[in-house]
């Protein structure tokens, strides 16, 4: 099999479908990456469940103010505009369909759209957090992930095994091998890494894949971790 992407390609991939004027909420870890790939000529404005609305990217080392933090406890800059609110003001944006996308991590994706992406564990954060209420009330939902687990098990599948964050919820999928949509129940792959057959990517995928067209080239840049 050729090389995957590195979590930093996944993201810049990601980043480069959120359209101008968008409001984005970052899933905690992996996903707070995409922020910082925004393309250049793009004004988009970043949400985070703990109560701000256009914060920027994260300090220098060494110049946190740690008054300002995001819902993953990490520092954080504002941009000119930012605004304070209420935690519960921050979620009835979230419920009220203020968002136009949020981006999350995955344990599990299903054919329908089902996402499992949340644990109770010691490390991390300890429940499902914000993500029940931003898979339902952002108006569009991705997924960024390794296209297996560690162990190479699919992580898209047939159905999810483990406990669920939300039903028929997310519509596109960006693994380190490919990017895939989700329609009417069903894996459609968009774009494969040029080095990688159908055949390979099928057999590292728990579902059907299926294609509408030609299949792109999966490109990103080089990028440092």
């Amino acid at each position: 099999m050729s090389s995957k992407l590195s979590n930093a390609q996944i993201a810049w991939r990601a980043a480069q479908d959120i359209e101008d004027g968008a409001y984005v909420n970052l899933g905690i870890g992996f996903p707070e990456m995409i922020a910082k790939f925004q393309p250049a000529g793009r004004h988009i404005t970043y949400h985070t469940e703990n109560g701000v609305l256009g914060f920027g990217k994260a300090p220098p080392q060494g110049e946190e103010d740690w008054d300002l933090i995001n819902a993953g406890k990490k520092a954080i800059t504002l941009k000119p505009g930012a605004s304070f609110f209420h935690h519960a003001d921050s979620f009835a944006m979230v419920r009220g369909g203020h968002l136009d996308l949020a981006v999350l991590g995955a344990y599990q994706v299903a054919q329908n759209g089902d996402l499992a992406n949340w644990r109770v564990g010691s490390k991390g954060v300890p429940a499902v957090g914000g993500a029940m209420d931003l898979v339902h009330g952002a108006k569009r939902v991705a997924v960024i992930t390794d296209h297996t687990t560690k162990d190479g098990k699919p992580k898209l599948v047939e159905r999810c095994t483990f406990p669920l964050t939300g039903v028929g919820c997310i519509t596109r999928v960006y693994t380190s091998l490919a990017v895939v949509d989700i329609e009417d129940g069903r894996f459609v792959l968009r774009e494969k890494l040029a080095g990688l057959s159908m055949d390979e990517l099928q057999s590292l995928t728990g579902a059907p894949l299926h294609t509408q067209g030609q299949v792109a080239d999966l490109i990103v840049p080089e990028i440092e971790q």
